[in-house]
């Protein structure tokens, strides 16, 4: 089972990528086909195995080393096919106990689950892990972050033997098969978005004006007489379609209709890293980091009110992908 090299060329369009059920689904991959999947050229943090776009996956292996910091453990898994980073961040219940007084029952039950919490979350080499959680590239290595973790207690291995199972069935039923979507309605829009973004990429363009772009997808319109004003509707289509993507947005709303390239904003990337780095030191954030939530509004307040959240997210993944800001948790940033 080896994962399909593709071509930039060859990925089906971001719009698309909802219609395929394994992409909101956690992969049951093999480690070694994780390490070897081909990461996206349209958007950082999404990879594709045999043309599936997949960014979440689970996996089930043995510890094989570990590394503990104040804040999560590195674990090593292997599952006799490749090893694979695994970054757990510590979880556990929020100290309260003192602040609870004479509560002896409260008291005495938090600390229980704490401590059994704790028990299922620290594991020793040799371990069977389970982790669930979104893949990452980090300093050019593969990793995943994980969403949950926990300790598999399999002493006569029934868990193992059932995941022996069900990972083949679901890799000769699903992952094996190459993905077939439906482009009927949507083609032309589809097309037109591709050349765009070919011509952003290729061109290295920051920003640009709608008629800067517009006679790209002239070929996509039949010559008819009513050519011009499909023309100028399919366009119009095309970039709405780009800004509910995040790919584009216009800073300042104005008649002089100007598209920012959200991957080439420099001044946006660098107010959304000050943002965290900032916001991150503030006792109220320290803990757990910024919310994507308070990051928007803050970069509204202070860069543009025109920043959807959409090209907050393409930022975070870009700057996250760089060893800018870490996600200490789903949807919270942290500054390193």
């Amino acid at each position: 089972m080896e994962a399909t090299s593709m071509e930039a060329a060859e990925e089906s369009p971001s719009m698309l990528w909802g219609l395929d059920p394994i992409f909101s689904a956690f992969a049951r991959l093999y480690i070694r086909d994780i390490l070897q999947m081909t990461e996206s050229m349209q958007v950082p943090g999404i990879y594709f195995y045999n043309s599936h776009p997949i960014y979440k996956v689970d996996i089930l292996g043995t510890v094989v080393y570990k590394r503990e910091r104040e804040d999560f453990f590195c674990y090593g898994v292997d599952d006799g096919t490749g090893v694979i980073n695994c970054l757990c961040w510590k979880n556990y219940l929020q100290k309260g106990e003192e602040a609870l007084g004479q509560s002896f029952n409260l008291a005495a039950e938090i600390k229980k689950l704490r401590e059994a919490q704790k028990n299922r979350c620290h594991l020793e080499i040799g371990e069977l892990l389970r982790v669930r959680g979104p893949v990452k590239t980090s300093r050019q290595q593969r990793e995943i972050t994980a969403f949950v973790y926990y300790k598999v207690n399999d002493p006569v291995m029934a868990v193992q033997i059932e995941w022996m199972m069900e990972v083949p069935r679901l890799y000769r039923e699903c992952y094996d098969k190459p993905l077939q979507l439906r482009r009927d309605a949507g083609s032309s829009l589809s097309k037109a978005t591709n050349i765009i973004k070919d011509f952003l990429k290729q061109k290295s363009v920051s920003r640009f004006r709608p008629y800067d772009v517009q006679d790209l997808l002239q070929p996509l319109i039949s010559c008819q007489p009513q050519t011009a004003s499909q023309l100028r509707q399919l366009l119009k289509e095309t970039l709405e379609m780009m800004q509910n993507e995040g790919i584009i947005y216009r800073k300042v709303k104005s008649q002089d209709e100007v598209y920012h390239v959200t991957t080439q904003d420099k001044d946006l990337f660098i107010a959304v890293k000050d943002i965290i780095r900032e916001d991150s030191r503030r006792e109220k954030y320290a803990e757990k980091g910024c919310h994507v939530l308070h990051i928007l509004s803050a970069v509204r307040q202070r860069y543009s009110l025109n920043v959807g959240k959409p090209a907050l997210e393409l930022v975070l993944k870009s700057l996250e992908c760089n060893s800018d800001i870490v996600s200490t948790s789903d949807n919270y940033y942290t500054a390193f």
